[in-house]
């Protein structure tokens, strides 16, 4: 979705703007991205859904690119981060280890930092590479988006940064007005097809078809009066049994038909689409613009959907909750089933089961009085054969006053259930309702029946009963059971870049997410620690202090922190120190407001701590106190961020030298290497100093302009650098002036090997490990002088740095 949105929502937005502030959306910039612009939240404000997702804050709209990559589930979605309402379009991002906890992530796709209309779109997980795009160890993830043609985005650390493919430049240009391409892998011929809703000549779909994702050829036009916007088209085995598949096609407000796919056209004999839900199928409504993940490890077929009509104080709407569709024979023909995920099990507790009990409404009571529930999930059968009943079902939310926030009606004359047809099977009415603070889904007939609705629980401690009635005569109940369901959020780590495994908790201090990782405010020392224990290990991190007096890491600990901390004082220390004990100090300036990074590494009693990147630990010392513990980190008398928390070797992998400084910019250490984050020039410069030398490394432009390598610098960064140009150049220059330059395409997101070759005043530069230098200049301005990188404008990763 789409151009058509402010149409389409102008009546929910002017509904939510009546009630609720919003702001305007804005574009970023390469430099802050990816954005996480999110206020901290507990997930428990009203009408926020427990199993439900919900972005942090802001507004939502369709699931885009659902996937499952490397180990991890993405729901990517519309998003307005900065308001209330449906206004310049972001591509949000959650991520999930079971398709029920979802955390919160920074921004996918941002405006300002990727070019074209961001708005819906799918994603697949290139895993045999057909496109080229894979850089390192991951799974890259290929999503696709823009209007009126298509443009890739792509990304190789697992969703956490993406990159334009070719400056995103559209791989299929549509004349007509069109949006929402999703992708799937046709298995049968070895290629990639894409659907994309086109008005060409009415509603409908064109569908094209890839070899690598890049290249696409139009195969065919599928047109449908009722087939507008959103498609989604996916391969269903009839029954479950291999060798019956069936293509589905469905469009934004869940209709679909079943038909043929012979890997160019779809074909279908139906005349008139199905329903595949039977809620507010529309934009804002209960459900709509529904999409299927790719990719998953057990191959189900799982579909989430837009449920836009809840919002709170926070938030504009929520995802339905993961269904596992299915394509079974009735006899009106095959038809779709919606169950909910088995992984919802994971959220149950407490469970009551009755069975063989009669409702009859002339005894009056209730089979459910005394349970009080907030989320829960309701599953019961009912005999309705030879019932006198009228209607039976359930109140939600009840009260003692005989008000309920919701009732769930079965009606025993028109064989409806919420006033939509459901025809009992053998005698038997069997329905599942899960309930959360403000949505109400309705499962029936093993999932033929499928109602998402939107609703407003008054979740106060006297509004929480349940209630089993009959109207009119009785019914017999086969069975019910009732589950509670506890929350699924607050599980993992939004922003906190780390190998080691959760839960988290915090003993002291107020901890939150930030764009630079888990920021706290203590009063005296305050611990975040992991789940991880380790005894020897190599343990760093990056530590910003703000107002803090002190930070750093924290090892060997209980879960209240008493362990090891190495940290840096702004006293003008680093220390080594345990309760009680003060193990070993280095002196050094530590400013306020500056970030650093620290090792330690524990070998039995010995214990060594570096900074800054140094070769040389700054703490070699020994004790003996704590053999084995978590890992966290401290912070004291202050405010400070942590980030980039990782055990083992991996790192900023760099020649000898005693410590590393920044000049501009923000410069942190990851396992992959070293990132720096800077508007203008920033660079990141060694003690070490050299002449005449060699000296390269391997360099990446995450998003932006610019990265190098600088040498014979002064302090500042005032010297020459090599760099690496996404405007397509090779660059040796120094300041006020571009020495020399080298025409060749700089992808953004790719690492490219620099080497610089200084004799006197001639200067050369070698690029991708070319035989030949791109670069053979002279120049006499800096004679000898600091090693170091270079970024300019962006976001990017230097590693391998070696000087000879």
């Amino acid at each position: 979705m789409r151009r058509r949105a402010r149409t389409l929502l102008v009546t929910l937005v002017a509904a939510v703007a009546a009630i609720l502030p919003g702001a305007p959306a804005v574009a970023g910039t390469v430099q802050d991205y990816p954005e996480f612009p999110y206020p901290s939240t507990t997930y428990s404000e009203p009408y926020r859904g427990q199993f439900h997702f919900s972005s942090r804050s802001g507004w939502m709209n369709d699931p885009n690119g659902l996937v499952y990559a490397n180990g991890v589930y993405h729901f990517f979605y519309q998003h307005n981060p900065h308001g209330l309402a449906w206004d310049t379009m972001h591509w949000g991002h959650a991520t999930s280890p079971d398709l029920v906890h979802w955390t919160q992530k920074p921004m996918a796709l941002e405006p300002g930092v990727h070019p074209g209309t961001l708005f819906s779109g799918g994603g697949v997980v290139d895993k045999d590479n057909t496109s080229g795009l894979k850089t390192g160890s991951l799974d890259p993830i290929v999503v696709f988006s823009n209007t009126n043609g298509v443009s890739v985005f792509y990304s190789n650390d697992n969703g956490r940064t993406f990159q334009a493919y070719d400056k995103g430049r559209k791989v299929i240009d549509i004349p007509d007005e069109s949006r929402d391409p999703k992708v799937f892998w046709d298995a049968a011929r070895q290629r990639w097809t894409m659907v994309v809703w086109s008005s060409q000549g009415g509603n409908g779909v064109n569908i094209y078809t890839s070899p690598n994702l890049l290249d696409w050829t139009f195969a065919s036009r599928f047109a449908a009066p009722w087939l507008f916007e959103c498609p989604d088209m996916y391969p269903l085995d009839l029954d479950g049994r291999a060798g019956k598949q069936k293509w589905i096609l469905t469009s934004a407000s869940s209709q679909y038909v079943v038909g043929s796919f012979d890997g160019k056209t779809f074909s279908t004999d139906w005349t008139q689409p199905q329903q595949m839900d039977l809620g507010s199928t529309y934009a804002g409504g209960s459900f709509y613009a529904a999409q299927t993940f790719t990719n998953t490890p057990d191959g189900r077929t799982v579909q989430m959907a837009w449920q836009g009509g809840n919002y709170g104080s926070t938030w504009t709407g929520n995802a339905t909750f993961p269904a596992t569709l299915a394509l079974v024979t009735t006899p009106d023909g095959p038809r779709i089933t919606r169950t909910p995920v088995t992984e919802l099990s994971t959220l149950a507790s407490d469970t009551q089961t009755w069975k063989n009990k009669t409702l009859d409404t002339a005894k009056r009571g209730n089979l459910l009085d005394g349970v009080k529930a907030d989320t829960y999930e309701l599953t019961a059968q009912f005999d309705v054969k030879g019932a006198t009943a009228t209607q039976f079902g359930f109140d939600l939310h009840s009260r003692s006053d005989g008000t309920a926030d919701r009732r769930v009606t079965y009606d025993t004359k028109a064989q409806t259930l919420q006033g939509k047809p459901l025809t009992p099977r053998n005698g038997k009415v069997a329905m599942r309702i899960l309930v959360d603070r403000g949505q109400l889904e309705t499962f029936a007939d093993s999932g033929l029946y499928s109602l998402s609705d939107n609703a407003y629980f008054d979740s106060s401690a006297d509004s929480q009963g349940i209630g089993l009635f009959s109207l009119g005569g009785k019914v017999t109940l086969d069975s019910a059971t009732f589950t509670r369901l506890n929350t699924s959020w607050g599980t993992g780590q939004s922003t906190l870049l780390s190998n080691l495994k959760g839960p988290w908790h915090a003993a002291g201090g107020a901890w939150s997410d930030v764009s630079d990782g888990k920021r706290v405010s203590a009063s005296g020392d305050a611990f975040y620690l992991s789940a991880s224990n380790g005894d020897d290990a190599t343990y760093q991190g990056d530590i910003s202090l703000d107002t803090a007096r002190a930070g750093g890491l924290t090892f060997r600990a209980n879960a209240d922190g008493a362990g090891y901390t190495a940290n840096i004082d702004t006293s003008g220390v680093v220390k080594l120190w345990r309760p009680g004990k003060d193990i070993a100090t280095y002196a050094t300036p530590i400013a306020a407001g500056s970030t650093h990074h620290l090792k330690a590494q524990t070998n039995g009693s010995r214990i060594r701590v570096w900074l800054d990147n140094g070769s040389t630990p700054v703490i070699d010392a020994t004790d003996a106190t704590y053999t084995s513990g978590l890992f966290g980190v401290n912070v004291y008398s202050g405010t400070a961020t942590v980030q980039n928390l990782n055990t083992g070797s991996t790192g900023f992998a760099v020649f000898p030298a005693e410590r590393w400084s920044p000049h501009g910019g923000v410069w942190t250490v990851e396992p992959d290497g070293l990132h720096g984050r800077s508007a203008q020039d920033g660079f990141y410069l060694s003690d070490r100093t050299g002449a005449d030398f060699t000296y390269e490394g391997d360099l990446s432009v995450t998003n932006g302009t610019a990265t190098g390598l600088t040498f014979r610098a002064q302090s500042g960064g005032a010297g020459y650098t090599a760099n690496i140009d996404t405007n397509g150049v090779v660059k040796l220059w120094r300041p006020g002036r571009d020495i020399a330059t080298f025409k060749t395409p700089i992808i953004e997101g790719h690492t490219y090997h620099l080497k610089v070759r200084a004799d006197g005043n001639r200067i050369r530069v070698w690029f991708a490990n070319g035989a030949d230098p791109v670069i053979d200049a002279t120049d006499d301005t800096y004679p000898s002088g600091l090693f170091g990188v270079n970024g300019f404008a962006g976001n990017t990763v230097a590693q391998n740095l070696t000087v000879s």
